[in-house]
């Protein structure tokens, strides 16, 4: 084991400030730091450029299993797009290319790329690149020679290989975990469909369908605006001493109910909510993303959150239990609806909460509202506990990353564990 400096072992390659007069519907993704989540890249948005620009830029290629590092953004006490965050390119994300304010780390033949990877992502490395970057709160970077300079005890490259090999093992237990929420998401979202869309509920076939204003709609439902058959943004009250936990629009993800990034700091300026409510962005790009989120997080010492004002909390009634609201959320009707009233400046258009008034939904009776609710809450519950098992396997990883690069704990031990 050698102590050497990075810049021995590496050559960067720089993204490019590909110019936004470009920006088409149909062409070659663009990967920007924006797109960056907390180690990947989320492929849902990227932008695109024309074929035939993109033919003059290949040198911004990225490639599956390449390693990147954001050199501007802002500092750790805003963890929307944190300055020095390293991510790893996954399959997705593929020969797209690299915008600017972010460097592909190039390994030579002494470095193995996925050991590259997670020394980027130990705490020695954050550390160190967060004491040299300068700059705003928002608007802080690094240089490229701050990440060369870096000094590091370089095991052979064998080993390298073995500890990456151990910790990959927590990122594919991470990996099977988040396809599992997927699946039970999707599963919950197909019975929402099923039930509430086309009308296919147990027993639906029994059931006499009559007119409405919404078209035909089974005998017994009723007709409510979304404004009288949830709660808008209601009032919670909430101390201004003492930390709670807050949530920023980076916590909420494209795809999935999981929310992510929650801090505990003083204040309750923006929006409060408990267990079972629902954030929806009000905000252009988030809400056309799909950012929305389900809380479950919250516990009985600090039962009530706050965070970005940029959210509009949805919250159950006796008509919509929670589950409810959360996939009637996700639903196209009810995000076009919202997104169709939105105004403001170009790329800062916000919902206006006017537009629940006009969105008009079928409400089952009682009784079929809670059938349903008692077969989709266990795949909520699910969801929650399968991220809990990822944070505890995340914390695991990180800790033993920095023992194993160090020498500290035996190789042949972790892989025991980890097995």
């Amino acid at each position: 084991m050698r102590n050497l400096q990075l810049g021995e072992l590496i050559s960067t390659q720089k993204g490019y400030a590909f110019k936004s007069k470009w920006y088409c519907d149909e062409g070659h993704p663009i990967v920007k730091v924006s797109d960056f989540t907390e180690d990947s890249i989320s492929t849902n948005a990227l932008v695109k450029i024309p074929n035939e620009v993109a033919a003059e830029y290949r040198k911004y290629t990225l490639n599956a299993g390449d390693v990147v590092i954001q050199t501007v953004g802002s500092w750790p006490s805003n963890p929307a797009s944190v300055v020095g965050k390293t991510i790893r390119v996954p399959n997705t994300a593929s020969k797209a290319l690299l915008n600017q304010n972010a460097v592909k780390v190039i390994p030579n033949e002494s470095l193995n790329q996925a050991f590259l990877f997670y020394l980027l992502r130990s705490s020695s490395f954050k550390d160190y690149i967060i004491s040299t970057a300068q700059g705003a709160a928002s608007q802080a970077s690094i240089t490229l020679d701050s990440i060369k300079n870096y000094s590091f005890f370089c095991p052979e490259i064998d080993v390298q290989s073995e500890i990456a090999l151990v910790l990959e093992h927590y990122d594919n237990l991470i990996e099977n975990n988040n396809r599992r929420i997927a699946i039970l998401e999707e599963m919950a979202q197909s019975l929402y469909r099923e039930w509430f869309v086309k009308f296919r509920f147990p027993g639906h076939d029994q059931c006499q369908m009559v007119e409405s204003p919404l078209g035909l709609i089974p005998e017994g439902w009723e007709i409510y605006s979304a404004s009288d058959a949830i709660q808008i943004n209601p009032k919670t009250k909430l101390e201004k001493k003492g930390e709670k936990p807050f949530l920023g629009m980076s916590g909420l993800s494209e795809a999935s109910m999981i929310i992510t990034g929650v801090i505990l700091k003083e204040g309750n300026s923006g929006a409060k909510y408990i267990n079972g409510d629902t954030l929806f962005s009000r905000i252009t790009p988030c809400l056309q993303n799909g950012k929305i989120g389900y809380v479950q997080f919250l516990n009985p010492e600090l039962p009530i959150g706050f965070g970005s004002t940029e959210f509009i909390v949805l919250r159950e009634t006796e008509l919509c239990h929670r589950e409810f609201v959360y996939l009637l959320s996700r639903s196209d009707s009810f995000r076009s609806n919202a997104i169709n009233s939105m105004s403001g400046a170009t790329g800062r258009q916000r919902v206006h909460n006017a537009c629940f008034d006009t969105f008009k939904l079928a409400v089952p009776p009682k009784e079929m509202m809670s059938k349903f609710t008692n077969v989709v809450r266990p795949m909520f519950e699910n969801c929650y506990n399968l991220s809990r098992r990822n944070e505890n396997l995340k914390k695991q990883r990180d800790l033993l990353l920095p023992k194993l690069i160090s020498g500290q704990i035996d190789l042949s031990l972790a892989e025991q564990v980890s097995a």
